[in-house]
């Protein structure tokens, strides 16, 4: 199965399961906004490239699928809203050969340039409780995106955002404050070139109201 399969499957079955839910039980449903930030410069992606810097602005709806001890398996979504500051470093990365009008792109590309991206991640969460109102979890997710412009490694337009994180929650009353470390990948699937994609290292921070 190739790599846009997998990730058409996974948004699919995730999906299946939110929506195939016939007893949605409101008390599970935790309703949120985020914020968070990301960069190419830092482990594990260390680039020195280019640079991209994110800033995220979330939505976040959770749904608590089941309990068991200590145990919690959560299906999450994320609609986004993300300006990111890019510019490439190496303008020897645009080559001759992959552009009839390479300077005129190299001279493009290295200016910094503002991208905006339009995000639905789909993802699922494994939760722990540590204590009785302080937990941590494993997320992973992905989902479809928009960019408005092009850089050298991405083309403008349809997309795709991969996510995985850790993180930790501490609950007050019915509120839910959220941290999380997340890297993230950005990519089309060869539908489109150039497809290097962007990587960020994100550091996040939600706060949740149970219903």
């Amino acid at each position: 199965m190739s790599s846009k399969n997998i990730q058409l499957f996974i948004t699919l079955f995730f999906v299946s399961i939110f929506l195939g839910n016939s007893q949605i039980k409101k008390e599970n449903i935790k309703l949120g906004l985020a914020f968070g930030t990301g960069t190419q410069s830092s482990f594990p992606f260390n680039a020195s490239d280019y640079t991209h810097e994110v800033k995220f602005y979330k939505a976040v709806v959770n749904y608590k699928l089941k309990q068991k001890n200590k145990w919690n398996y959560e299906i999450n979504i994320e609609p986004s809203f993300n300006v990111v500051k890019h510019q490439l470093k190496n303008k020897w990365f645009v080559k001759p050969e992959d552009y009839d009008n390479y300077l005129e792109l190299r001279d493009l590309y290295t200016q910094e340039r503002t991208l905006k991206e339009y995000v639905l991640n789909i993802g699922f969460i494994t939760r722990y409780a540590l204590f009785e109102n302080a937990s941590m979890y494993a997320l992973g997710s992905v989902g479809p995106m928009i960019g408005d412009i092009g850089t050298e490694r991405l083309a403008k337009g349809f997309a795709f955002s991969d996510v995985f994180g850790l993180g930790t929650s501490y609950v007050v009353g019915k509120t839910q404050l959220d941290f999380r470390y997340s890297v993230r990948h950005t990519s089309n699937l060869q539908m489109k070139i150039p497809n290097n994609g962007h990587n960020t290292t994100n550091i996040e921070f939600a706060v949740l109201l149970q219903l």
